[in-house]
């Protein structure tokens, strides 16, 4: 629950600028989820943690109906501001809790959740979730920050976890599979995107002490973690790599 309340305060204050984030707004996951979901007219979709609601923005014109939820209110009042211009109608904008969902068993035909599961307390409790509200043979589409295992993992998380104190964990796609199959479903696709980070926008929140100290541990990462982060530092600071994880998996019908 602590980490809720720091998760609705870093969100809360930061939410108008979600709406324009380029790695939330225009990232290569976001597209490529609409490949691999193929929506369907009457499908009923949630979208959790939706955030800014690029997601739900994404495939409101396909599907019948998304449910935009998330913990974070002042998150929520920006999505309601953009649906008028950003969805035919039917985006239902509703206060949920990723890992305790108020929704009945077998009701969606998709859940997705896209850049946020590295804020979950308890992953497995959100992939449990989202199985049990999905209808036989539905799917659940998870785009989240991924880590290598092992040190170079924690190192990264390390990084993240002093610039944004909401973060708890990346994991590994290794690791992302393993919640899949506990939660009986069937893993059908991964995938793995890499982006450039800027970062001095990546750090813009935090005062110039906080910046020399991020960029510091950037410049100083080594072995896998660097191989991971490919840090390019210079004049402007620079930038570094992240990594993205897809993975869809699939509701057994019997």
């Amino acid at each position: 629950m602590e980490n809720k309340s720091i998760v609705r305060r870093e969100f809360g204050a930061n939410a108008a600028a979600y709406v324009s984030s380029a790695t939330h707004a225009k990232g290569a996951s976001l597209e490529r989820l609409l490949v691999l979901l193929h929506p369907n007219p009457a499908w009923d979709v949630l979208d959790i943690a939706t955030g800014a609601g690029h997601t739900a923005f994404l495939l409101a014109p396909h599907v019948r109906q998304v449910w935009a939820t998330d913990i974070t209110p002042e998150m929520l009042e920006q999505v309601r501001q953009q649906t008028p211009t950003r969805s035919p109608g039917n985006v239902v904008v509703e206060l949920a809790d990723a890992e305790q969902l108020p929704y009945s068993a077998g009701v969606f035909d998709v859940v997705t959740c896209r850049i946020a599961p590295h804020h979950f307390d308890d992953p497995i409790a959100f992939v449990q979730e989202a199985a049990r509200v999905l209808k036989p043979g539905g799917r659940l589409a998870v785009v989240d920050n991924i880590v290598p295992q092992g040190a170079a993992g924690d190192y990264v998380n390390a990084f993240e976890k002093l610039r944004d104190p909401s973060h708890v964990r990346c994991l590994s796609v290794a690791a992302w599979q393993e919640l899949f199959t506990r939660a009986g479903l069937v893993v059908e696709h991964v995938e793995t995107l890499y982006k450039r980070v800027e970062f001095a926008t990546w750090a813009a929140r935090h005062d110039a002490n906080m910046q020399r100290y991020l960029l510091a541990l950037l410049s100083e990462a080594a072995g896998a973690a660097a191989e991971f982060l490919q840090p390019q530092i210079g004049e402007g600071a620079g930038s570094f790599r992240l990594w993205e994880g897809i993975l869809v998996g699939r509701k057994p019908t019997d």
